[in-house]
């Protein structure tokens, strides 16, 4: 079976109607809302769902246990996600949204890493950091001098 999803950003699926599925002759076309734009951490992102990845040109193949998908952007540089073996609408949906959890924690990595490396220069100290239960993180800096 074969089934294509476009990752919409975010940004084009608020502004655009809803978006539905629709069935292709050849394969089924899903649209999904996304915010995934970073190769780098796309690919981190596929390794956290369990995924092997392999670059592929301009392209991310990632392979779980009997499902592959191949990751392409397109001139507007929006992802779309063609996976083949043993899957189908739900399946496919299901494991773009998975990803999409995983990009978003691998974002907030990111950003916290920059923004600790970032303070001293900027004239603050990270006094404390912790983390909600729904994975939030709260960053408390001191200002150790005047801008």
């Amino acid at each position: 079976m074969s089934v294509s999803l476009i990752l919409l950003p975010l940004a084009i699926a608020a502004a655009a109607a809803h978006a539905g599925l629709t069935k292709g002759k050849d394969a089924t076309v899903c649209e999904v809302q996304t915010r995934m734009r970073d190769e780098g951490l796309l690919a981190a992102a596929l390794r956290d769902t369990r995924a092997a990845v392999t670059p592929d040109g301009d392209a991310l193949v990632a392979d779980w246990a009997g499902v592959r998908a191949r990751f392409v952007r397109d001139e507007r540089q929006v992802w779309s996600a063609h996976f083949t073996g043993d899957v189908d609408e739900p399946r496919a949906v299901d494991i773009v949204r998975a990803v999409d959890a995983a990009y978003g924690r691998q974002v907030q990595a990111a950003v916290l890493e920059r923004l600790t490396h970032r303070a001293p220069a900027a004239g603050l100290r990270l006094e404390s950091r912790s983390v909600t239960p729904d994975r939030a993180v709260r960053l408390v800096f001191a200002v150790e001098r005047a801008g």
